[in-house]
């Protein structure tokens, strides 16, 4: 299999059984990148939801 370019930092990075850090190229650049989600510095784009009519921006309140 052809290896790919790792998502931190560009090495090469083999995608097969062989690699524990698939698909990055080592443990560092896994743990780079798990530690940038945590910090909320990678995040996926997303809607803000919809609250319905109330226009305050608020979820509404179930009493």
């Amino acid at each position: 299999m052809q290896p790919v370019a790792c998502p931190q930092c560009g090495e090469p990075a083999s995608l097969t059984n062989d690699n524990p850090w698939r698909p990055f190229c080592s443990e560092r650049c896994k743990m780079i990148d798990l530690g940038e989600w945590f910090e909320e510095t990678r995040s996926i784009p997303s809607e803000s939801p919809d609250w319905g009519d109330h226009g305050d921006g608020e979820p509404p309140s179930y009493q």
